[in-house]
């Protein structure tokens, strides 16, 4: 069949048979089908769209077009988490060793920050010596010893879905429920997972900005997943804030060996909580998510999560000492407060600010070639709720370099609306679909 032709169809909202969409879909992993027309197609796509049938043919033709790892040699459910992106979102790097703690073997292929999310394996890669690059062999033995590891997502895992999303990143084709579903669930199901529990964020520090988008998201990559033979839990939480208090790669580490060791923030140890809760639901560790919950708490508590953390650093090669001494951690050289020009109680943050500041900085990266500083970040001094008067620090910049340093601190300062009483109180999770 002709490419022309499926472009053809879909251009005047036909519906694709699997055939066609593998044909496409493997032909431009394969090199036969040139960019142009695949960008004309996803246009297609994006524009008509696509029903659950041909979500469920996409996703299997991208897991198919690379190869699926097999971890049947660990006995017991295999259960991962993702996160569709947020700013401080933190969450995987407590999360994980705390689900291991609990008999639960977590595989975990994360991915790098760009725009105004952070990513998980650049946070990782601020522990001197951390490797998030490790042959089959090595992520194996990695997850067998401490329950859980953490990489990279290699080039021939789903190896369509990493071409066409860079295609989809320049052709304002990212916001399509169909696509992402697809996108998530073929990365997702090659790494071995017999179930993934999701956190499908929406508001002004998510990619979704409303809570029905959300929804719809959660219910397609729920429905695909019982189509593909898997388990998928969705819980929706909130956006309009950032998680915890650190924004920024060695910051967030920080934080996050904080809450290891039974303190952090409220908001990180609750939603890590409640998404391990359902972890240890999927993986038939205890009878409901709420019971899976206070076992997570209880690894916060004494400390048996901090011990797989540690552990997993030490496999992969990470420096220890920075563990049990943060302060060894990369610092930065300067500190910048950002004074608030009015008193009163903060009712909103635009959290996209937030995080867009943190890349003017060198925390993050606008370009998947740019360079990270580690060392580089935000403190958030103030969140929605809270009292705040004039002149006292909204949040303080940590930064090396201060070529943009002005203009991230004017968008922290205008990301933030204050006034003269409290809106109503903040709910981070919200619902759970599956």
């Amino acid at each position: 069949m002709r490419i022309y032709d499926i472009i053809l169809k879909k251009r005047g909202g036909g519906r694709h048979t699997y055939e066609e969409i593998r044909e496409i879909v493997h032909g431009y992993a394969e090199k036969s089908v040139p960019d142009y027309q695949v960008s004309a197609w996803l246009m297609a796509c994006f524009l008509n769209g696509l029903d659950e049938e041909e979500t469920f043919h996409l996703t299997k033709a991208m897991l198919n077009s690379g190869r699926r790892i097999d971890l049947g040699f660990l006995h017991g459910r295999k259960v991962d988490k993702h996160s569709t992106g947020g700013v401080g979102d933190k969450i995987s790097l407590i999360l994980a060793p705390a689900a291991a703690a609990c008999g639960v073997y977590v595989p975990m292929m994360s991915g790098r920050g760009l725009g105004f999310t952070g990513g998980t394996l650049d946070k990782l890669e601020s522990i001197p010596g951390f490797n998030v690059n490790l042959p089959d062999e090595r992520f194996f033995e990695v997850l067998k010893e401490a329950g859980y590891a953490m990489i990279g997502q290699s080039d021939d895992i789903a190896p369509a879905d990493k071409l066409l999303y860079a295609l989809r990143d320049v052709t304002a084709t990212v916001e399509s429920i169909p696509l992402i579903t697809s996108s998530i669930l073929s990365k997702k199901l090659a790494e071995g997972a017999d179930a993934v529990v999701m956190d499908v964020k929406f508001g002004t520090g998510a990619f979704m900005k409303s809570k029905e988008d959300a929804r719809a998201l959660a219910s397609s990559l729920v429905r695909v997943a019982k189509r593909m033979e898997s388990r998928v839990v969705c819980v929706l939480t909130s956006m309009d804030q950032p998680l915890g208090v650190a924004v920024g790669n060695a910051l967030e580490v920080e934080e996050s060996i904080a809450a290891l060791q039974g303190g952090g923030a409220p908001d990180i140890v609750e939603l890590t909580s409640v998404l391990g809760g359902h972890m240890l639901h999927a993986a038939e560790k205890t009878r409901t998510a709420e019971e899976g919950k206070a076992r997570i708490l209880e690894t916060l508590r004494d400390g048996t999560a901090y011990e797989r953390f540690l552990k997993s650093v030490v496999l992969q090669g990470g420096d220890a000492d920075c563990v049990s001494d943060t302060q060894k951690l990369p610092r930065a050289a300067h500190e910048k407060k950002v004074l608030s020009e009015t008193g009163g109680v903060v009712g909103g943050i635009q959290t996209e600010e937030i995080g867009t500041a943190s890349v003017l900085i060198g925390a993050g990266r606008f370009q998947k070639e740019d360079r990270i500083d580690p060392a580089a970040g935000i403190i958030v001094g103030k969140k929605i709720g809270d009292e705040v008067e004039k002149g006292e620090p909204l949040a303080v910049i940590h930064y090396n370099d201060s070529k943009w340093l002005s203009q991230a601190a004017e968008r922290i300062r205008n990301a933030y609306t204050i006034g003269a009483e409290k809106r109503g109180e903040f709910t981070l999770v919200h619902e759970t679909i599956q």
